[in-house]
């Protein structure tokens, strides 16, 4: 009996690798970036000497006369591109709805709820470094015989090998200040020269670009096969109160999107089978002029995220406007899924996201 339940697991992930194109995904977090910026572009109310070095020059480059223009002149790459190629998931307006379900909204709890694919409030509670419990999807495809060696990931914020737990997990995570390391090539180790010689506002957090830049050369020159690349100036910015920072490290991040897109359809072990996953970790206030710095339990709606997907199983329709409700918890699963693989952990993780995957 237990073989014949074995041999039917094993046809049933054979089958559900048949299913899908998708051999490779690329999941990317903005930390912190708000649907409202998202769907609808800059928020003129915001667009103040408050939190504004200069009104009228941030107006001319973002500010248009209505939510379409704006949020493409804002994003291009997401409106130009994954808006007719993919889909987008969260705008509120339209009663279509993303929420997190871990009970703390900041940036540690929400990582581990995405990851994992359940929340943990009694034990995720805090931003501190400590290795995570939890299993996540990560550590799962790295087990798994066909992604052994083949699961990265990099991040701007360096609490990420904590939240991944790579002593345990054994996914390299290359997090914060730090240089690539090993066989670096020519570009990797400009990279790590000029990173100290960069002028850097947010301390131990490092520059998106450098995260960017060094995720793609491992990309380019190790061939992952699931790549996770952790954004985090879009939160600093908006904590410091900087909206026209804020807004423009959103506006260079879409430009990332399409770096990476381009170049997947450009190479043969990507092309035509990468699917990529863009969210958040969080939401932000929205109620009062100033909520949009803060998040927490205590700040109305900072539980409100969003999903974006692109790749070749993901039918193209668009931005999501009928009334559905998803979660945080949900993207674990479906990255698993994509790649014909069942994710199981204990809690037992959020659903697959089935429309991301056309229904399947």
């Amino acid at each position: 009996m237990k073989r014949l339940v074995f041999i039917i697991m094993i046809l049933g992930s054979m089958r559900a690798q048949a299913q899908n194109k998708t051999e490779n995904v690329i999941l990317i977090t903005l930390d912190g970036y708000r649907w409202q910026e998202l769907f609808n572009g800059a928020e003129q109310r915001l667009i103040s000497k408050d939190f504004v070095s200069d009104s009228a020059a941030l107006a001319k480059e973002f500010w248009l006369d209505t939510p379409e223009k704006r949020r493409e002149k804002l994003m291009p790459f997401m409106w130009g591109v994954i808006a007719k190629q993919g889909q987008i998931y969260g705008n509120r307006d339209h009663n279509n709805f993303v929420n997190v379900t871990n009970k703390m909204w900041f940036s540690y709890p929400g990582y581990s709820e995405l990851l994992c694919g359940f929340p943990d409030d009694a034990r995720i509670k805090s931003n501190d470094k400590f290795a995570n419990p939890n299993t996540n999807v990560l550590e799962f495809l790295q087990k798994q015989p066909a992604f052994a060696g083949k699961v990265a990931a990099f991040s701007s914020w360096d609490v990420f090998p904590d939240i991944i737990n790579t002593e345990r997990s054994k996914v390299p995570v290359n997090a914060g200040i730090v240089e690539a390391k090993g066989n670096a090539n020519d570009r990797e180790r400009w990279l790590n020269e000029i990173m100290h010689q960069v002028p850097n506002p947010l301390g131990d957090v490092r520059l998106d670009a450098f995260t960017f830049n060094y995720g793609f050369e491992y990309l380019k020159k190790n061939k992952p096969r699931i790549l996770y690349l952790a954004f985090d100036e879009t939160d600093d910015f908006a904590h410091g109160g900087k909206y026209d920072l804020y807004l423009k490290a959103a506006h260079y991040t879409d430009q990332f999107f399409k770096i990476l897109w381009d170049w997947c359809q450009s190479d043969p072990p990507y092309k035509g089978k990468t699917t990529i996953i863009i969210t958040c970790d969080h939401g932000r206030g929205s109620v009062k002029k100033d909520d949009w710095r803060s998040h927490g339990i205590k700040m109305p709606n900072a539980d409100q995220i969003w999903i974006a997907a692109i790749g070749p199983d993901t039918p193209p329709t668009g931005e999501v406007r009928n009334a559905v409700q998803l979660y945080q918890n949900q993207v674990a699963t479906t990255i698993a899924t994509l790649v014909g693989l069942d994710y199981q952990n204990t809690p037992a993780p959020g659903p697959v996201i089935t429309t991301i995957l056309g229904g399947k």
